[in-house]
């Protein structure tokens, strides 16, 4: 019976295959959940504040900006709302995309890369390690990071120094695919890259963009697409766990989809 069960599993697997798909075993969900959970928000002694519009391209971060000179911002797209506050205060931001030829707002505060960020240097695509070389060699003042890469992300926290990691004050990484948590080989990528982050930072903020909607496994709602703010450990302890789900500051990224708020599992 043993022996006509991995027959079969074999010959799904190759039908699969052969259809454009693979098959792995589910991960479990109290690992999903452990995992999540190592994400819930936390207080900080900084208040959170909204830079950017109130839709897609808006951001919650602590309120502790003194003293930054420069963003980084991968990904551009169509709106650059969050650097363009960041401007009104005075910091730069460095911008990313080879989907684009230019951001859709021209600052002086602003200098573009027509480039992918990503874990190679090609005509395409640069390190985030090299990118923050080209442009400021031997910095060692803090940062900001603002990354919306559409999934790249994960290779380019993998690919960045601890080092480079710790040099950005605060984190907003808008997180996709996390339905691929249940994949055994997502779930690696993604906890290698949680804990990575989570060594010098803990989360002050998240929130599902609604535009990527919503998938339920068993019961467990996951948003696919979560934006997470990071807040380096350096400027204090990281408080009780939030409770403001939502936050009175969030707001949804797509006016013409239902909204989705933090499964209560998660927070």
């Amino acid at each position: 019976m043993l022996y006509d069960a991995r027959i079969v599993k074999r010959w799904l697997r190759h039908a699969a295959f052969v259809s454009g798909y693979t098959l792995a075993r589910r991960v479990p969900e109290a690992n999903v959940r452990e995992l999540v959970q190592t994400l819930r928000p936390r207080q900080c002694a900084a208040p959170l504040i909204r830079l950017g519009s109130r839709g897609d391209g808006g951001y919650l971060i602590p309120d502790d900006l003194t003293g930054i000179e420069y963003c980084f911002s991968p990904g551009v797209n169509r709106t650059a709302d969050f650097e363009n506050a960041l401007a009104e205060r005075g910091i730069r931001s460095f911008l990313a995309d080879y989907s684009v030829d230019a951001p859709p707002l021209e600052r002086p505060e602003f200098v573009f890369d027509h480039k992918f960020i990503g874990a190679r240097n090609d005509d395409v695509y640069i390190t985030l390690g090299d990118w923050k070389e080209r442009h400021l060699p031997g910095y060692t003042g803090e940062l900001v990071l603002q990354m919306d890469i559409d999934g790249g992300e994960y290779e380019v926290i993998l690919n960045a120094s601890s080092e480079l990691l710790a040099s950005f004050r605060i984190i907003v990484l808008e997180l996709h695919a996390l339905e691929r948590l249940f994949d055994p080989f997502g779930y690696r990528i993604m906890r290698t890259c949680f804990e990575k982050l989570l060594r010098d930072f803990y989360v002050v903020h998240a929130h599902p963009n609604n535009c990527g909607g919503v998938v339920v496994y068993d019961g467990i709602e996951i948003p696919n697409v979560v934006e997470v703010t990071f807040y380096n450990r350096s400027r204090g302890a990281p408080g009780p766990y939030r409770q403001d789900f939502p936050h009175a500051l969030d707001a949804d990224n797509c006016v013409h989809r239902p909204s989705v708020t933090l499964p209560g599992w998660w927070r």
